[in-house]
C-alpha cells in the first residue's frame, strides 16, 4: 500500500526551482533513505511532505489524502538539530512532552496515559535519566535523541528526519537506527536524508539520490549499482556537502539547505 507518492512534483523558491520533477513512492512499513548534496532538494522534499510547503505544481498524496487534510500528529517532522533554537528554557520531559499537543484536544488536561507516552519515548532514545536536564546542556547527540523522543510521543503514522546522524557519536547513531527499524517493522514508513553514505543497506529498504529531481530510486543495492550513488559520493567527498548554486534571495529564510556564497 502507498503512503507517499509524489507525482511530477515541482517547487519554487521564487524564481528558483528547488524541486523539479520528483517522482517517489514509498509503501507502507519502508524506510527511505535520500542522499545528496545541499542545496539537491532534500530538506525541500520532507517539508514539501510534511505539508510545510506547498508545491508549485504535481501531485502529492500522503497517506491517502493531502498532508494538510490528515489530523493533527499524522506526521512527525524532526528538523536538522542546527535549526533548533536550544536556549530556549526548557527541560528534556518539556521538549518530549511537547510531542503530545497535536494529539491533545484543547479542552483536555495533560492526563497519565500522555505521561506515559512522553515516559515511553524517552526510554526508547535512552535518555530517561537526563529528564530533568536543561536542553542547552546536552551534547549534540543527546539533543538528536530528545528530538526523535519527541516525535515519537507524538504516535505520528509517517517520521521525516532532516539528517538526524550529522555530527552524533556513533552510540546515537546506532541508537536512531534500532529506534528507525523497530518503527519500520511496525509498519511506519521513515523518510531520512542523510550524508552518511557507508550504512545505508543497515538503515533502509529504499534509497534515492537526489539533485532536484531523483537520479536513482531502488534498494540501496540497486542505487549503489547505478553509479548515481558513487557520483554523490565522490561530490561530497571531494567539495564537501556545501553546494553554492545560485545568488541569495527572498525565499532563504524558508530554504536553509541552499546556502549563499
Amino acid at each position: 500500500m502507498e503512503a507517499i507518492a509524489l507525482r511530477d512534483v515541482h517547487v519554487c523558491y521564487d524564481a528558483f526551482v528547488a524541486l523539479d520533477g520528483v517522482d517517489l513512492v514509498v509503501g507502507q512499513g519502508q524506510a527511505l533513505g535520500i542522499v545528496g548534496p545541499n542545496g539537491s532538494g532534500k530538506s525541500t522534499l520532507l517539508k514539501s511532505i510534511a505539508g510545510l510547503l506547498q508545491p508549485s505544481s504535481g501531485s502529492l498524496c500522503v497517506l491517502g489524502t493531502s498532508p494538510k487534510s490528515l489530523e493533527p500528529g499524522a506526521i512527525a517532522y524532526v528538523p536538522q538539530v542546527e535549526a533548533v533554537d536550544w536556549s530556549f528554557p526548557a527541560t528534556v520531559w518539556d521538549v518530549v512532552a511537547m510531542g503530545r499537543f497535536p494529539r491533545i484536544p484543547f479542552w483536555r488536561r495533560f492526563s497519565r496515559a500522555d505521561r506515559e507516552i512522553v515516559n515511553h519515548a524517552l526510554e526508547a532514545v535512552q535518555m530517561e535519566s537526563l529528564a530533568k536536564r536543561h536542553i542547552a546542556h546536552l551534547s549534540g547527540g543527546q539533543q538528536q535523541r530528545v528530538f526523535l523522543a519527541r516525535a515519537l510521543a507524538q504516535q505520528p503514522r509517517l517520521l521525516l528526519l532532516d539528517e538526524p546522524t550529522t555530527g552524533v557519536d556513533h552510540a546515537t547513531e546506532e541508537a536512531l537506527r534500532l529506534v528507525v527499524r523497530d518503527l519500520v517493522a511496525q509498519g511506519m514508513p521513515v523518510l531520512m536524508t542523510t550524508h552518511d553514505l557507508d550504512r545505508v543497506t543497515e538503515w533502509f529498504d529504499l534509497l534515492c539520490v537526489m539533485d532536484r529531481h531523483i537520479l536513482a530510486f531502488g534498494t540501496p543495492e540497486e542505487v549503489v549499482d547505478s553509479g548515481a550513488y558513487a557520483a554523490i559520493r565522490e561530490h561530497t567527498h571531494t567539495h564537501g556537502h556545501l553546494r553554492h548554486d545560485h545568488a541569495p534571495h527572498e525565499g532563504h529564510a524558508d530554504h536553509p539547505e541552499v546556502r549563499p556564497i
